[in-house]
């Protein structure tokens, strides 16, 4: 372990003169390591210094790095149609991979949009949403806002950082983002539920808070809730407690709304299944994946769309008013089916679950009684680790 400390301060720094970086760095004083080889679960850099890549960069690589089917697909992509405008034309590969996902979720979202990343995925999302209440029989041309959940995150871009949670990446941008969404409070019973509070009692409770939120923006003025299945970043592998999408989702058809849920980290089978959704009980109206959907082969991401939301673009203006440049691209469509092919061909969701359950064992083992350590809480191989109340309010 003192070795791989010492690898990873070392490759901190490395040889490049801050005068000849071009690339606008995350951080612009400290130019980050360069990688110049990766395989497997090790990054190597310029100098040689190898990294354990444990967090899948950003939770993305979830076959491992350099997997030689990938990147064969890829090859013989490139060698068929490397781009195409897809407003205009399609491709086996787009046609293939937005099958495979109908398919994995039983016929319950039955149309696919594919991007180029999570973030572009929500942004479809949030514009679908709209257009379905502009094309119902009877078009509900007042249904403009959504609701979020507090401590969330959906993405960066403008639409995506408005309706995300995350304070600090809001930050700046706070004054330019759209105003037509709130946020209410995340499910999240280590620092939120009261003491003395069951499950059930606290899953009524964040459900009324749903519901009031509907009364106070009023009912007919909502297109949709949208929420993490499993939240990620801003809270760090939270899964909700039983019954909670259940009854947020009772709530949204209640009125008329729609269940917009984000797996954008979850999903893919980093939860132990494909679709984070199956273990709730509910199916949402729109979903988004990315991240473990092309494995970072590719910047690959998608928007899969409910039946009861896709008849109703069909029997109405047959179009979906959003399009990109990349969208449908098929060496990112080609990219996420080899992906795909390779988990299952691996039995990687099996193997997600077995060592889900390792991982959390051994977690609790070595941390649960930590006097800092508050809360162990994940599913799969998505885990996170909480500092006590105490020490959070010390900090």
């Amino acid at each position: 372990m003192r070795s791989l400390t010492r690898t990873l301060v070392r490759a901190r720094a490395p040889a490049i003169s801050r005068a000849r970086v071009s690339t606008l760095h995350a951080k612009i004083n400290s130019p980050p390591p360069r990688i110049v080889k990766s395989q497997g679960l090790w990054l190597e850099t310029h100098e040689g210094h190898k990294i354990l890549d444990a967090s899948s960069g950003a939770a993305v690589v979830s076959i491992g790095h350099n997997d030689s089917r990938v990147k064969k697909a890829i090859a013989a992509q490139l060698d068929q149609v490397a781009y195409c405008y897809n407003p205009f034309f399609t491709t086996e590969a787009a046609e293939k991979i937005s099958r495979f996902l109908t398919d994995s979720t039983d016929g319950h979202m039955s149309k696919v949009f594919v991007v180029s990343s999570g973030t572009e995925a929500v942004e479809a999302a949030l514009k679908i949403a709209r257009q379905y209440f502009t094309e119902l029989p009877t078009p509900e041309p007042n249904r403009t806002k959504f609701i979020s959940r507090k401590q969330s995150y959906h993405g960066n871009t403008l639409g995506s950082l408005a309706v995300g949670g995350h304070k600090a990446r809001r930050g700046v941008y706070e004054p330019v983002l759209a105003t037509n969404v709130s946020h209410i409070s995340p499910c999240y019973p280590y620092r939120e539920m009261k003491e003395g509070e069951t499950e059930t009692q606290y899953v009524g409770r964040l459900a009324k808070e749903l519901d009031d939120e509907f009364q106070r923006l009023g009912p007919d003025t909502v297109c949709a809730f949208i929420a993490e299945t499993v939240s990620g970043t801003s809270l760090g592998c939270a899964p909700p407690v039983p019954g909670y999408f259940k009854a947020m989702k009772e709530v949204c058809d209640r009125h008329g709304a729609l269940l917009i849920m984000d797996e954008v980290m979850s999903g893919m089978g980093r939860t132990g299944t494909l679709h984070a959704w199956e273990q709730e009980g509910v199916v949402p109206d729109l979903q988004t994946v990315a991240k473990g959907l092309g494995a970072g082969y590719m910047p690959v991401g998608a928007l899969l769309v409910g039946k009861k939301v896709a008849d109703t673009l069909t029997q109405g203006s047959g179009a979906f008013s959003h399009s990109q440049t990349y969208q449908g691209h098929p060496v990112a469509c080609a990219a996420a089916f080899a992906v795909q092919t390779a988990m299952k061909e691996d039995n990687m969701l099996q193997n997600v679950q077995e060592m889900g359950k390792v991982l959390g064992e051994k977690l609790k083992e070595r941390l649960a009684g930590h006097k800092n350590v508050g809360d162990i809480r994940g599913r799969g191989l998505y885990w996170g680790v909480s500092e006590t109340l105490s020490l959070r309010n010390v900090c």
